[in-house]
């Protein structure tokens, strides 16, 4: 990892995980909600939900190492208590990592696809890995989309302005520039580029 870091760095780095690219205003997608223990992913769900740009809802994740808790079975509990129903919710709750969690949604995904709804990564705004896994495991998803947001470490928001100075955050940003480039150049992970407002592979 890098110690020190100089400002063209930082802008460089924070430019390269940076996952955003939400869906245009109009259109349904389904979102891809990766596992965590925290809850901002559900309230940008059930947000869009209600607001018609959610019919379908896939949360997953299996037991979190820090607080035991079964991420995919708390997502919908959460949903389900926003007012999203049921019915639209599906649940991948035995992964223990970011590839398991796409590796055992794919026929979610699938069908996501088949109904015609692109797909919409919901993640933390450096996870750049997400969108790799997405690629990698279902090379049919075509062009899809990325909402971000950002997690708190030990009462710290990590923010793209302040991950260099947070150590749970510029940990976490450093490996995925680092590991991405790696995993895309030895062939484990499909490379994805962002181009007119997507992510394509």
């Amino acid at each position: 990892m890098i110690d020190n870091l100089s400002a063209d760095q930082i802008r460089a780095i924070t430019g390269f995980v940076d996952i955003e690219a939400p869906p245009p205003r109009s259109e349904p997608t389904a979102h891809f909600l990766f596992g965590t223990n925290q809850t901002q992913p559900v309230d940008i769900a059930a947000k869009r939900y209600h607001g018609g740009l959610a019919p379908l809802i896939i949360a997953t994740g299996g037991i979190n190492r820090h607080t035991g808790i079964v991420e995919g079975q708390e997502f919908r509990k959460l949903l389900i208590e926003r007012g999203v129903s049921d019915a639209a919710i599906r649940c991948e709750d035995r992964a223990a990592n970011t590839w398991q969690n796409v590796e055992f949604s794919l026929p979610y995904v699938r069908d996501a696809l088949e109904f015609g709804l692109r797909i919409t990564a919901v993640s933390k705004w450096y996870h750049r890995r997400t969108l790799h896994c997405l690629a990698t495991l279902a090379p049919a998803i075509g062009p899809f989309y990325a909402i971000s947001w950002e997690p708190v470490y030990a009462g710290r928001v990590v923010t793209r302005s302040s991950w260099h100075s947070v150590p749970d955050g510029r940990r976490r940003v450093l490996r995925e520039w680092e590991e991405i480039p790696r995993r895309v150049a030895e062939g484990s992970f499909r490379d994805v580029k962002l181009a007119s407002g997507a992510w394509r592979s």
